[in-house]
């Protein structure tokens, strides 16, 4: 991955350092053992961690890979190194496994510590989320429906549905973290024909890992099919929370805005720019990590007990994957940490449009009020509409500006447009003392559409 994206504990997960250094473990604690088996003498396993235990400094990678330059495969490169390093007793290495032992396992350790790195980095976010969801738990904003105002919600429940969602995304990597830790130290397609089964066990258990059940020769890629497929459920969870971000900074709207620091330029054209450059630029990660997912899938289909159609594939996605969510879900954490938020706009937002935003209430006032629900729907859909048109909005021909009568010109001198027209309708004058209709929206709108909020806390955050 591009240094610009990368924060530094993922990005060495993934260098050969550790790489080489988890393959070292793996054939340490197989010759432990193997040592305890009685099938390799006990001084070769000592051996091999008193003189291979050594740091892989940039000169030893550099010998490993000038010995694979020759051999073209990494692991015997590995293991030609390692033997000029432990001497006479290297013979004893690697005793009945095979590359996919060591690399299979290798792959699953280190997909199990960036899976414990992206949870902290969840952690992060979860605690901005929280934290913004009970600073704004009170506030109100317009809530929409494909992009058109609808009812009054409040802005901490915003944050608390992707407290929620992100919650719910920690548990599925918890459990994806879980489904990958597996060791395979089975030897050739996977029989144990060669190396005792006790070996897996110990090495897994000293790898932190769980004996793989059954391996082939490979460790079935489903597991890191579903392990790629929840880090893409995370990055699209991340970009839910930017997309709602972007809508809300936009000029028209400025319900909130990212950040913008002392001496920030927004554009090398405008001066004037303030743009959502973080949540755009979160919003492209989130592609990029769900682009591993279907290659990821691919891997899952293997000829036999083993090919190795799947490596060149993980050598990448495996990096770019974690390395970009780990970037995406710290700067995420900031965004919303930083977010500014304008009550007063959101206020002006939702009063707006001259109180339709109670249309619903009206609708189910009437019906308990013996108005059938088809006969409401018209009536406060009639006048909905001529709020609507009062706008300047035709809504018979959106293409041309609507022509305002006397009566459309009077219901714009007041706040609440939708009851003027109420009011002023005939059909429901003969059903309802418009009176009622006036105590009802005389009320607290507000308070009406978020009197649950409470409840909807409890459910997310607990009592």
């Amino acid at each position: 991955m591009i240094p610009r994206y990368s924060r530094p504990d993922m990005v060495a997960i993934w260098e050969a350092a550790n790489r080489f250094h988890i393959w070292y473990l793996i054939e340490a604690h197989a010759c432990d053992a193997l040592a305890d088996l009685g099938v390799i003498p006990v001084e070769a396993a000592k051996a091999v961690w008193d003189k291979g235990n050594k740091e892989y400094t940039p000169e030893r990678i550099q010998r490993i890979d000038d010995i694979e330059a020759e051999t073209r495969h990494d692991v015997i490169a590995f293991l030609t190194e390692l033997a000029e390093q432990v001497g006479e007793e290297s013979r004893f290495v690697h005793q009945g496994m095979t590359s996919s032992d060591v690399l299979d396992t290798c792959f699953n350790a280190q997909l199990t510590q960036a899976a414990d790195i992206l949870l902290a980095d969840m952690d992060k976010v979860l605690a901005a989320l929280k934290k913004r969801a009970f600073d704004c738990k009170d506030m109100p904003v317009i809530g929409r429906s494909h992009g058109i105002h609808a009812e009054p919600t409040s802005m901490g429940i915003k944050f608390a549905r992707f407290y929620a969602e992100f919650a719910r995304g920690r548990e599925r990597l918890v459990r994806a973290r879980a489904e990958v830790a597996t060791c395979a130290i089975s030897g050739a397609v996977g029989t144990f024909a060669n190396v005792d089964p006790k070996v897996e066990e110990h090495v897994a258990e000293k790898m932190g890992l769980e004996p793989e059940p059954v391996s082939s020769q490979v460790i079935p890629r489903d597991r890191h099919a579903a392990f790629f497929a929840t880090l893409a459920v995370i990055a699209s969870s991340i970009e839910n929370v930017a997309t709602e971000i972007r809508h809300m900074q936009r000029t028209e709207v400025r319900e909130a805005q990212e950040y913008f620091a002392p001496g920030q330029k927004g554009s090398s054209a405008m001066p004037h720019k303030r743009n959502p450059i973080l949540t755009e630029n979160l919003t492209g990660l989130a592609r990029t990590v769900r682009g591993a997912v279907v290659p990821a899938l691919e891997n899952v289909a293997l000829w036999h007990e083993r090919d190795i159609s799947h490596s060149s594939v993980e050598r990448m996605i495996g990096p770019d994957a974690t390395i970009t969510l780990d970037f995406a879900l710290n700067r995420m954490a900031g965004v919303i940490e930083k977010l500014v938020v304008y009550p007063e706009n959101m206020m002006t937002q939702l009063n707006s449009f001259g109180g339709i935003h109670d249309a619903q209430r009206v609708l189910l006032f009437l019906t308990q009020n013996d108005v059938s629900r088809e006969d409401a729907y018209k009536i406060v859909q009639r006048c909905a509409m001529r709020v609507w048109k009062s706008f300047g909005i035709d809504p018979d021909d959106p293409d041309r500006e609507a022509e305002l009568d006397a009566e459309d010109r009077t219901a714009a001198e007041h706040d609440n447009r939708l009851f003027f027209f109420l009011s002023k309708d005939a059909d429901l004058a003969r059903v309802l003392d418009v009176e009622k209709l006036s105590a009802l929206l005389d009320e607290d709108s507000i308070s009406y559409h978020t009197k649950h909020v409470d409840t909807i806390f409890r459910r997310v955050f607990g009592a």
